[in-house]
């Protein structure tokens, strides 16, 4: 063959292989220049970055500037300081809000965790209708929180099924006005709060269950270890960082429930059910102290930083510290 035609060059050659220098060297490609497309990766999401600056952060700082003045939200404001926190805490209202807070996210999210992994436990095992079970378990929180609210007061009116079926076997002493009555009000709350969040529990803790060698508890199993033990020390550490979201995740959700009790108490009654999520809401919008409510905003705000980050160095841990 002539050495013309060894030495000539394809059309693929041309296109993938680097050019040859006179000595037969291959030539490095020159350089691109920098372009438009070269910052694409974060140019493109400026407009997305720049929304969540002004709605996340830009107005939480404006939120948290007028805490410490006396706006109403119409005209001219006065800078008062401390004054609203200092009659924040004196208001037994308040006070009785922040507890009615506490409470409600602290028992929801050991109630919904511990009955979510529960679930989550049954339903990681080998049963022909888990997937059915799983997607009936996981409803209730895709559905909107204030239609679910309305039909759980339903549920718990005088006149509702629940005091229908105490009444049809004989207790109907027991019967009561669930929503209406200062002692269970919170409790009805409570019980609506647990229903909606421990399918999105069961979801994570399912997901950590997932990643669990199925070796090391057959070897478990193998060395004499029971169900409890099986799980106490082989399952339960290695889905601890599951424990921290769903238990981050939860206690958040917790601290600012809003829907629920606007939908099925509004607060009531005598106050029984307020939270500081509905005392933002009252004091703002419907009594128009724009900076009281948000100094409550910005209280409510703390508490959950606080918790969040607590709640995180407890529950957060490698599994081998086991």
């Amino acid at each position: 063959m002539p050495t013309k035609m060894i030495d000539a060059e394809t059309e693929t050659e041309l296109v993938i292989v680097p050019k040859r220098n006179r000595r037969g060297r291959h030539r490095n490609p020159a350089p691109r220049r920098p372009g438009l497309l070269k910052f694409g990766h974060w140019w493109w999401a400026l407009p997305g970055i720049l929304l969540v600056i002004a709605i996340h952060y830009v107005a939480t700082t404006v939120g948290g500037f007028f805490a410490f003045t006396d706006w109403s939200g119409i005209g001219s404001f006065n800078w008062i300081g401390f004054a609203n926190f200092a009659k924040i805490f004196g208001d037994p209202t308040q006070v009785g809000a922040l507890s009615n807070t506490l409470f409600l996210a602290f028992v929801s999210v050991i109630l919904s965790n511990v009955v979510g992994l529960g679930l989550a436990l049954a339903l990681n095992r080998g049963l022909k209708t888990r997937y059915a079970l799983r997607v009936l378990f996981f409803m209730p929180v895709v559905l909107s929180p204030l239609a679910v609210s309305y039909v759980w007061k339903f549920i718990f009116d005088f006149n509702g099924p629940i005091n229908a079926f105490l009444r049809s076997i004989g207790l109907e002493e027991f019967a009561k006005a669930w929503v209406a009555d200062p002692t269970f009000a919170i409790w009805t709350i409570l019980i609506v709060v647990v229903w909606q969040n421990t399918g999105f529990a069961m979801v994570i803790y399912m997901a950590g269950l997932a990643a669990v060698p199925v070796e090391i508890e057959e070897a478990a199993a193998i060395d004499g270890a029971n169900l409890r033990q099986r799980f106490w020390h082989v399952t339960f550490p290695s889905i601890r960082p599951a424990v921290a979201i769903a238990t981050t995740l939860g206690l958040v959700n917790g601290l600012r429930v809003f829907d629920q009790i606007m939908a099925m108490t509004g607060g009531g009654p005598a106050g029984a059910t307020e939270t500081l999520a509905t005392q933002v809401y009252k004091e703002s919008f419907a009594l128009g102290n724009f900076g009281y409510g948000a100094a409550l905003a910005l209280l409510l705000t703390v508490v959950i930083l606080v918790f969040a980050i607590i709640q995180q160095r407890v529950t957060n841990g490698r599994p081998e510290e086991s």
